[in-house]
């Protein structure tokens, strides 16, 4: 499910919504297992703040549905793990999207998918901040599968 919270920016919800499809079915997830909600940038910084202790606002969070969020092992051993149990919400800024896109050569509707696909992994346990590049590797493998930069 993907919801817009926000005005700032117009979006397609119906384009994300079958990518994240893809994204589950790429995976082996059910699309249900993940909710994606598009929120203001005032909105992002509190959560940024809230949850991360950093200032200002930020693309996207992930908040984990399980404090097990740490996930060992190859992706599909973590998404077995997780069955077909509700992984957790992802909120992006469409705002900030849009910037990074223009910034990074993207259009927005793809940046758009970048930030879901993100988000999914994050919702299984990676962390692109620890893992020595093994989220990046996945991530960039996952992207050409889905056509997306």
């Amino acid at each position: 499910m993907i919801e817009s919270r926000q005005r700032a920016v117009r979006v397609q919800i119906g384009p994300l919504e079958e990518f994240l499809k893809n994204v589950a079915e790429e995976i082996g997830l059910r699309p249900e297992c993940v909710a994606v909600r598009l929120i203001g940038d005032a909105e992002m910084a509190r959560l940024n703040r809230t949850y991360r202790k950093k200032q200002g606002t930020t693309d996207v969070l992930s908040f984990p549905a399980t404090a097990d969020s740490a996930k060992p092992g190859t992706m599909k051993q973590r998404v077995r793990k997780v069955g077909g149990e509700f992984l957790g919400d992802i909120a992006i800024s469409p705002k900030v999207a849009r910037r990074n896109a223009k910034s990074l050569g993207r259009q927005f509707p793809e940046e758009l998918k970048v930030l879901i696909l993100h988000g999914v992994l994050h919702l299984l346990g990676y962390d692109h901040e620890t893992d020595r590049g093994e989220m990046e590797r996945i991530e960039i493998g996952l992207r050409r599968k889905l056509g997306i930069a």
